[in-house]
């Protein structure tokens, strides 16, 4: 069964069809930047763009960086602020013409990771934690989803911890891989001291290069593993909700 989910980031739109039998693309994801003001307009032109290039028209699914309430955006940390309290998912419906589920990036992914990749067969408490222009977050509970906990913005040291320790972060501030996951070990022990997980997973597309940090990261008692599904996470995730529709 193939189904369409796209994942809008802070830098770019990515989308495909997802074979929800195995939880992978069944074509090679199309991406287009994410646009600056990334206003809903302008992002939802981009959805479509996205969707477009596969002449796609069923059910859609499709993930939004911040706290998404019934298809209503919530927040908009690295977006435009137009998108507070819009009716995503009636927007992009009205746009697109097919129905669609919005929901938040990194639930998306904690939930394709869960079912397909690093969380899978697993219980007790697991966070998926989504590194790149922000840090988005995943909380489970026994298999069970905890929705739009946005962990990247808890306080740490004085600043929102994303702005110290995402991959935007490392990239602005011209960071070693050293000293990023000395910042990334501060993180993850405040949130290990509020959570007690007992797994970490690591996604986003710093993924790809687990090898080069998750090594370095030492002094949390949670196990610590990278992302399976990489950074198609998100789309598979966004997929499996829209073939609930």
């Amino acid at each position: 069964m193939n189904v369409f989910g796209v994942d809008i980031g802070g830098t770019g739109i990515k989308g495909a069809p997802v074979d929800l039998d195995s939880g992978t693309l069944s074509q090679e994801r199309h991406k287009v930047l994410t646009p600056h003001p990334a206003t809903p307009e302008a992002v939802i032109d981009g959805v479509h763009e996205v969707v477009s290039h596969f002449g796609y028209s069923g059910p859609l699914g499709v993930t939004f960086p911040g706290v998404v309430v019934d298809g209503v955006t919530r927040s908009a940390a690295n977006v435009d602020p137009g998108w507070v309290g819009l009716d995503a998912r009636q927007q992009i419906s009205d746009r697109l013409g097919v129905p669609v589920v919005v929901l938040n990036d990194a639930d998306a992914a904690g939930v394709a990771e869960m079912t397909f990749g690093a969380g899978r067969g697993r219980g007790g408490t697991i966070i998926l934690l989504t590194l790149g222009t922000g840090i988005g977050s995943a909380l489970f509970i026994d298999g069970r989803l905890v929705p739009n906990t946005e962990l990247g913005h808890l306080e740490l040291h004085g600043h929102d911890a994303e702005k110290k320790a995402s991959v935007k972060a490392r990239e602005d501030e011209d960071l070693s891989w050293e000293h990023w996951a000395h910042r990334l070990k501060k993180y993850l022990a405040h949130v290990e001291m509020l959570f007690s997980p007992d797994l970490f997973v690591l996604g986003g597309g710093i993924s790809r290069k687990a090898e080069k940090f998750v090594p370095l990261i030492e002094g949390i008692s949670a196990e610590i593993v990278p992302a399976e599904l990489l950074n198609n996470a998100g789309i598979v995730g966004a997929a499996m909700a829209a073939a609930k529709l």
